[in-house]
C-alpha cells in the first residue's frame, strides 16, 4: 500500500523560522520543510512549489542575498553541472511557474557547509517574481525563476 499524497504546505511550518539548521536533506524530509529527500523542488504541478534547495547544481544559478535566479531543472550532466540539453517546461519547472502565478510563498533552504558547520539553513520565505527561458552559460536554453523576499510573511 502506498503512503498517502500529502498537499503541499505553503508559509512556515511548525516552529522552524529563518536561520534554523538541519543536519542533512533526510532531517528536512521528515520535519516536512522539504519532502524530496533528493530533488531541489517540492510541491506539485497543480499547486506550486512549496520549498527549494539552494545547492549550486546548475552552473546558471545566482544566489544572492536578497535576490535569487533559481535555474530550472533538467538538461544537466549530473557529474560535471554543465548543460547538455535544452531544458523543457515540465515537471519541477512546472511547479515553479504554477508558483509565479499563484503568487504562493516558496520555502527556500540553502546548503551549507563553512566554518560555522554544514548542514541546510533556513533562509525564510520568497516568492517567485519572473521566469526567463534563455540561453545559459553553456549555450543551452534554461528556465531562470527569480525569487525575492516574501514581504507579507504569511
Amino acid at each position: 500500500m502506498s503512503p498517502p499524497h500529502r498537499l503541499p504546505i505553503f508559509g512556515h511550518i511548525s516552529y522552524y523560522r529563518p536561520g534554523d539548521v538541519l543536519e542533512n536533506r533526510l532531517a528536512l524530509s521528515r520535519a516536512g520543510l522539504h519532502r524530496p529527500p533528493r530533488t531541489g523542488v517540492s510541491g506539485s504541478e497543480a499547486e506550486g512549489a512549496e520549498s527549494i534547495i539552494l545547492a549550486n547544481q546548475y552552473e546558471d544559478d545566482d544566489f544572492q542575498e536578497a535576490i535569487i535566479t533559481y535555474s530550472g531543472s533538467g538538461g544537466r550532466n549530473p557529474r560535471t553541472g554543465r548543460q547538455t540539453t535544452h531544458q523543457q517546461m515540465t515537471g519541477r519547472n512546472v511547479m515553479l511557474r504554477r508558483s509565479l502565478e499563484t503568487g504562493r510563498p516558496v520555502r527556500v533552504f540553502r546548503k551549507i557547509n563553512d566554518i560555522t558547520g554544514s548542514g541546510y539553513r533556513y533562509e525564510g520565505l520568497y516568492r517567485v517574481v519572473g521566469a526567463v527561458y534563455e540561453p545559459g552559460k553553456s549555450g543551452f536554453r534554461v528556465w531562470k525563476f527569480r525569487l525575492e523576499p516574501d514581504s507579507l510573511k504569511l
